[in-house]
């Protein structure tokens, strides 16, 4: 495997023992691929910017272009919603072809260091050295993600993203359950679901990431963070760890015993269908990012309003040698700058980072629209206020007190490998693969 200059601190986000305001953002989904927030009426260079489209994170991005370019007549961005699988798709081809958009939206890690390496991104790190105030504001653990041989690609934006446990609550009490607090829980609540026809887990199967998060919980609780670590050091044959094989093998079980909803391999979490299992109690838990939150309140009738919406970070597993704080998911969010921009629109795009985004404007819609933690130093006070304040805590507390927060797998690996790691993940839960077939699989793309 290619050295890596970053780090096991720079891959695995450390619990940074900061205040509330200085501590540490999807997936999203769905959504229409319309244009939106775009050219405005001035006769100045445009820039281009694609973003994922699901409300309310769509209208809350929409709002910034619009106020930018309201505020810059003469230097527009034209912006581009896309749901999240057809946007990955896209975005990789337009940057392979020369023909990305000015500012393009990703995740960081491995997918941003192949851009890089490529010469497909611009180094950020003059102009934020030059534009110090833009760095200082939002939180340091969100730059070891956009972070490549020491130069930093990309700016992080929007808001913190851990992946948690949600159950619906008026279905437990239904059923007379409660929530689970061990593995052995969880598979002892499957009979007790699906006994009165409700699905113990919503799942989008055929998304495949969402399937991912499974693994990257049982890879944590069992082995510890050190397991994937292996992965990610491009270490031989690490995937036969005998916590990966004891991994693999439990949420085969968990498929067999019913634990899904049936039909989850032909369900799209771009149309938050999963979701929607979840809060109309057909489902009884879900695994997802906190940005789920939002589209429940947003989608959901007065099911988050009523106080039906639980919440947990994942249980351990029994005799497991994880620590329970460890979480999963994205620290950030992020935009690059296309290196095949022409010199306005990257102006135009650099003055977008520093005076369109992470505004007071911005900030307050994530926390009040969205049910998010911005990644911005300082806002203590509004998330305390809001009226999903024990949500915002809870959120807040997952991502700063995590001693691991690590990145989601498929954009910690290069693409390649990524791409690999999705298709397996996929017939795994399909029971078409065996778990040491598919540590077969996965090693022979380590360092690829």
């Amino acid at each position: 495997m290619e050295p890596r200059t970053t780090s096991r601190r720079t891959f695995l986000s450390l619990s940074l023992g900061l205040p509330l305001g200085a501590a540490l953002a999807a997936c999203g989904s769905s959504g229409p691929g319309t244009s939106a927030g775009g050219g405005g009426g001035g006769g100045g260079a445009k820039a281009t910017y694609w973003y994922l489209s699901t409300q309310p994170a769509e209208g809350i991005r929409k709002a910034a272009v619009d106020r930018f370019n309201q505020a810059n007549p003469n230097g527009q961005i034209t912006a581009t919603p896309f749901q999240n699988d057809a946007y990955k798709t896209k975005v990789k081809t337009a940057i392979g072809a020369g023909q990305a958009p000015t500012l393009i939206f990703g995740w960081g890690g491995g997918t941003l260091r192949s851009y890089a390496q490529a010469g497909q991104v611009d180094d950020l790190t003059p102009w934020l050295q030059q534009n110090a105030a833009v760095k200082d504001r939002l939180f340091d653990s969100a730059f070891p993600a956009a972070t490549i041989d020491g130069k930093i690609y990309a700016l992080p934006i929007e808001r913190v993203q851990p992946i948690v446990l949600f159950y619906n609550k008026k279905v437990f009490e239904q059923v007379g359950a409660k929530p689970p607090e061990t593995w052995g829980d969880i598979m002892d609540l499957v009979p007790k679901f699906t006994a009165k026809g409700i699905a113990p887990f919503s799942l989008a199967g055929q998304s495949r990431w969402t399937n991912m998060m499974w693994l990257e919980f049982l890879y944590d609780r069992i082995g510890g963070s050190e397991v994937f670590q292996a992965v990610f050091d491009g270490e031989k044959d690490a995937w036969n760890n005998p916590a990966s094989l004891e991994a693999l093998a439990k949420v085969q079980e968990l498929v067999k015993a019913g634990g899904f909803i049936k039909g989850f391999s032909s369900i799209t979490a771009d149309s938050n269908a999963d979701q929607a299992l979840l809060y109309t109690g057909k489902a009884a838990m879900m695994l997802h990012g906190t940005w789920s939150y939002g589209v429940q309140k947003d989608q959901g009738g007065d099911f988050v309003p009523s106080g039906g919406l639980g919440y947990m970070n994942f249980p351990p597993i029994d005799g497991g040698k994880g620590d329970i704080s460890d979480t999963v998911g994205n620290p950030a969010q992020y935009l690059s700058i296309s290196s095949k921009a022409t010199p306005e629109e990257k102006e135009i795009a650099k003055k977008f980072l520093a005076t369109g985004l992470s505004t007071d404007q911005e900030v307050k819609d994530w926390i009040e629209k969205a049910g998010s933690v911005p990644i911005v130093k300082g806002t203590d006070s509004q998330l305390a206020a809001s009226k999903d304040a024990e949500w915002l805590k809870f959120q807040y507390d997952i991502a700063s007190k995590a001693k691991v927060f690590a990145q989601s797998w498929d954009q910690a690996l290069s693409p390649t490998a990524a791409e690999v790691l999705l298709d397996n993940i996929s017939k795994l839960f399909q029971l078409s693969i065996s778990p040491q077939q598919f540590a077969t699989n996965m090693n022979a793309v380590i360092g690829k």
